[in-house]
């Protein structure tokens, strides 16, 4: 049985071996180029762009602007790590980027990210790079380099070394595929060199142009980075070609006989092609001799007498892919000065020989490390060289609370997680990182509206854009049609919005706090909120907490008041909900009712009865009604513009979501909000009456049989079944709500 299945595994691998053209010799080689040379062209840059285009891309609802979003980095990292959360700008410059690198023919800048600790930096490197070892793994992502391959004595004439074979050449065209027990030694080329390079530099045009045709192959040369279209194999394999090329009187065909093409996959385990740099001072590449180490003992004797090197190293390893570097700035400047002739050339100096890379260069560092750096007197040499790429920390309450959903469970370990902990987190986070507009920035018609935004209401915009609820039609005209330059009000500024605030590091900390509260059974948003509590005490600690309050902004203190206010009206409509007192159905039916009804006013249309068959006057009486609710404006012209503007926002919605009902919750959010208080204060004596059943819920004193008690259980079972509480953080929610509000 055994056997058997090892067979199968056996036979399995040998299909995926031969099926993905792992070793090829040159002939074949050249026979895939021609077939696919738009994809074995590729230099670094290109290769990585197209990586990010061949996993596609998909506008992300809750993006900037609507900003495309690449879904390469929806891929956990490392099979581990949560997907990356927005930055939806930061992945589109990065790939501009890429694609002018390509455009140029060559990479000539250092991209780094720079933003706040714990703004996903390398989060976002590593994303690139998982990317990278998956796409290898597809026919689209092949990618090819080259070993030197040296048969034993018995296939030549002679001693070991390079002389005349055995086997002519119609019989034995190449030892790329022998046997390991007639393989005398393999050198493999140390940067991965791609094969095209053994092909003679001024012979290489027309070699395109005999091989791909006159029209392909000007199309693939102007396509050609500089690596490939202007450089040569490294040192090492030169050597070894001469020394081949001299045994047999300049034959060319002779050398590519020892030549095996290999596909090869990038792996960060491995550092194949994918290499992560920490701070550290010493130089990223070096060499050293090889033909002493014993282990090269079998290499034939011409090549023996050659002083072979081999290149190692970071940037050695990461040749062909993506080398980070971690915390850049960290580093001495003068150890990284290097870097500015290898983003310019491609060549790093390596002792006795220039190693020509091809690598993307990736960096990171955060804001302190960056304004420090710009004081230094060469900076101006850097910077030319140099793409720095904005990280700020989310803005967004949805996107934030992404982040903390996907590590809830490890930090609570065997505690339950109550709702609504993520969204709490999420919601004090972002404020934090808000900047009050600057009204003198905006038109006189603008700046009004844009001074009298709250952070409630300006994390409310970012994330679903809800305006506030006090606006009347005309000024949500006004700020919707402002909203983008709002956003980008700070963009150009050292100190953005975004740079200054609460990490998502920090509040992981916090919650891993709320978590080991032995007074909550549960990690639960009172938890939560008391750990806040304790963690903006912390003054000293974090450069966010000794900001000056400006107009309520930068008020760590007071947000943990506004989230319990957001949270206290949120657990009321699930407690009203679990009761049998809410019914969001019936508002939505209400609201899109009206919609309809309106609609019909404005185009002075009738409705036909559905019973009667007759054609009816519009519903005056539903409309009036929901108007009083929600506070319409009472003069004609103002109302007639309310509803207009109703309309308009339906068709808005609709634009940006084809083929979606509406979801007239978020259309109307500030109406909606309305609805509910009506409803609220309409059963507010009903819920005061209940709040002695629910608060004595489960004590001994309780009868369980009175309608108090069996309305309180129904009520903890419904929010145990339906909204994901257990016993202990129901009861608890329902005692924290009826001490608050009733």
């Amino acid at each position: 049985m055994a056997s058997d299945f090892l067979a199968f595994i056996e036979q399995a691998v040998k299909k995926e071996f031969d099926s993905n053209r792992r070793i090829l010799n040159f002939d074949e080689y050249i026979s895939l180029f021609g077939e696919k040379p738009d994809r074995q062209s590729r230099g670094s840059a290109k290769y990585v762009a197209d990586m990010m285009d061949f996993f596609g891309k998909e506008a992300a609802a809750d993006s900037d602007a609507g900003i495309p979003r690449f879904k390469v980095f929806d891929f956990p990292i490392d099979g581990l790590a949560p997907k990356i959360v927005g930055h939806e700008a930061v992945q589109n410059q990065i790939y501009r980027s890429l694609r002018a690198f390509t455009r140029q023919g060559v990479n000539n800048k250092l991209i780094l990210l720079h933003g706040p600790n714990g703004s996903a930096k390398s989060s976002l490197i590593q994303g690139l790079m998982g990317g990278i070892e998956k796409y290898s793994k597809e026919l689209e992502g092949a990618v090819y380099t080259f070993n030197w391959i040296f048969p034993v004595e018995k296939l030549i004439k002679g001693n070991i070394g390079i002389n005349t074979y055995t086997n002519p050449r119609d019989q034995m065209g190449s030892f790329a595929k022998l046997p390991d027990e007639d393989v005398s030694a393999r050198i493999p080329c140390d940067l991965r060199d791609h094969p095209l390079l053994l092909i003679p530099s001024e012979q290489r045009k027309t070699f395109l142009e005999k091989l791909l045709g006159q029209p392909k192959a000007d199309e693939i040369w102007k396509s050609l980075p500089n690596y490939l279209s202007k450089g040569g194999p490294c040192h090492r394999c030169k050597q070894i070609g001469d020394a081949i090329l001299t045994s047999h009187g300049g034959d060319f065909r002779k050398l590519l006989m020892h030549v095996q093409v290999e596909r090869f996959y990038y792996a960060r385990r491995y550092r194949e092609g994918l290499v992560t740099i920490e701070p550290q001072l010493h130089v990223d590449a070096q060499y050293h001799q090889l033909t002493l180490n014993k282990s090269m003992g079998s290499l034939p004797a011409s090549l023996q007498s050659l002083n072979l090197f081999s290149l190692s190293g970071d940037l050695v390893d990461g040749n062909r892919g993506i080398v980070e570097y971690s915390d850049l700035l960290k580093r001495p400047v003068d150890s990284f000065k290097y870097l500015l002739s290898a983003c310019e050339t491609g060549a790093v100096n390596v002792g006795s020989s220039i190693a020509y890379l091809d690598s993307v260069l990736l960096g990171s560092t955060n804001e302190v490390q960056l304004d420090a750096f710009k004081e230094f007197p060469d900076f101006t040499s850097f910077k030319a060289r140099i793409d720095l790429i904005r990280v700020p920390y989310l803005l967004s309450v949805s996107q934030e609370q992404q982040i903390y959903q996907a590590q809830l469970g490890q930090i609570a370990g065997e505690k339950h997680v109550a709702p609504h902990v993520d969204w709490i987190a999420a919601l004090w986070a972002v404020l934090t990182r808000l900047k009050k507009p600057n009204s003198i920035n905006y038109p006189p018609n603008v700046s009004t509206l844009i001074s009298n935004l709250s952070p409630m209401d300006k994390s409310r915009l970012y994330d679903s854009g809800e305006m506030p609820a006090t606006l009347t039609p005309e000024d949500r005209k006004i700020l919707r049609a402002t909203l983008k330059k709002l956003r980008d009000e700070y963009l150009n500024i050292p100190y953005f919005e975004g740079r200054m605030g609460a990490s998502a590091r920090e509040m992981k900390s916090v919650l891993f706090d709320a978590a080991q509260n032995p007074e909550y059974s549960c990690l639960s948003p009172l938890s939560l909120i008391k750990s806040l509590e304790d963690f903006v005490k912390r003054v000293t600690e974090y450069e966010f907490l000794k900001q000056d309050v400006k107009d309520g902004y930068h008020d760590s203190a007071e947000f943990i008041n506004m989230v319990k206010s957001e949270y206290v009206s949120r657990i009321d409509r699930e407690v009203r909900d679990s009761i049998g007192l809410y019914d969001s159905a019936q508002w939505e039916d209400f609201l899109k009712k009206y919609v309809q009804q309106i609609s019909l006013v404005l185009k002075k249309e009738k409705v036909k009865n559905l019973i009667t068959g007759k054609l009816e006057d519009p519903d005056m009486a539903l409309i009036g009604e929901f108007e009083k609710i929600v506070d319409a404006p009472e003069g004609a012209v103002e109302k007639e513009a309310f509803r207009q503007n109703m309309i308009s926002q339906i068709g808005v919605w609709s634009l940006d979501h084809p083929h979606q009902p509406v979801a007239y919750a978020k259309v109307f959010a500030d109406l909606w909000r309305k609805l509910e208080k009506h409803y609220y204060e309409s059963q507010k004596s009903l819920l005061t009456k209940m709040s002695e059943s629910l608060l004595s819920y489960g004590k001994e004193r309780d009868d369980p049989t009175s309608e108090g008690a069996k309305l309180a259980a129904r009520t903890v079972g419904n929010m145990k079944s339906k909204l994901g509480y257990c016993e202990k953080c129901a009861r608890e929610v329902i005692t924290f709500l009826m001490r608050q509000r009733y």
